[in-house]
C-alpha cells in the first residue's frame, strides 16, 4: 500500500463520490428509489407492476435487499402471508435534490416523453424550496415526522396533478 493511502473496509476508497456510487450507482437502485419516492410505491408487487422500465422480480428483490442493507429503505417485519412494506429512511429522503438534478440533466441532454418528464420539469422549476417541501412530506409519510408547515398545497399533490395532466395530454 502506498504511503498516505488508506483503504477503507467498507468500500474501494475513502472518496465520498465512490462511496455514494457503491450504494446507488447502478441503474435499478436509483429507479427503485425513484418509484418509492415519487410513485409512493411501498410494496414489492406495486414496485414490480409499476416499473416503467420493466424490472425483473429477481432484480427488484435484490435491489430491495441492498437498499435495506445500505440503510436507504427500512423494511417492516411482517408475519407470513402479510405484505412487506418498504419505507424511505432519512438518508434516502436526502437524495431528493440529487434526483431532481439527475432529472434536470436528463431533460436537457436526453430524449424523454412528456408524460415522464413532467415531474422533473416541476422539480427543476420549483428548485430547493419545492425539494424541501417534498422532503418534509416524505419524512411525514415514511418516518412519521410532522411537517413544519402543514398549510398550503402539498408538493406531492402538485407533482401528482402535473403527472395526471400530462397523461391526459398524451
Amino acid at each position: 500500500m502506498r504511503k498516505g493511502h488508506r483503504m477503507r473496509d467498507d468500500g474501494r476508497s475513502g472518496c465520498p463520490i465512490n462511496a455514494t456510487i457503491e450504494v446507488i450507482g447502478d441503474r435499478w437502485t436509483l429507479l427503485v428509489l425513484r418509484d418509492v419516492m415519487f410513485g409512493n410505491r411501498r410494496y414489492f408487487r406495486e414496485l414490480l407492476a409499476g416499473s416503467e422500465e420493466g424490472i425483473a422480480s429477481n432484480i427488484l428483490s435484490d435491489r430491495l435487499k441492498r437498499l435495506v442493507a445500505a440503510g436507504l429503505l427500512s423494511r417492516e417485519d411482517t408475519r407470513p402471508g402479510q405484505k412487506t412494506e418498504y419505507r424511505l429512511t432519512e438518508p434516502a429522503i436526502e437524495l431528493v435534490p440529487i434526483m431532481a438534478h439527475l432529472g434536470a440533466w436528463g431533460l436537457r441532454h436526453r430524449p424523454t416523453t412528456k408524460r415522464l418528464r413532467v415531474r422533473a420539469e416541476l422539480l427543476e422549476e420549483g428548485g430547493p424550496q419545492l425539494w424541501n417541501e417534498f422532503m418534509d412530506e416524505l419524512r411525514e409519510s415514511h418516518l412519521g415526522i410532522p411537517r413544519p408547515d402543514p398549510s398550503g398545497p402539498r408538493a406531492t399533490e402538485r407533482l401528482a396533478q402535473a403527472y395526471a395532466a400530462a397523461i391526459v395530454e398524451s
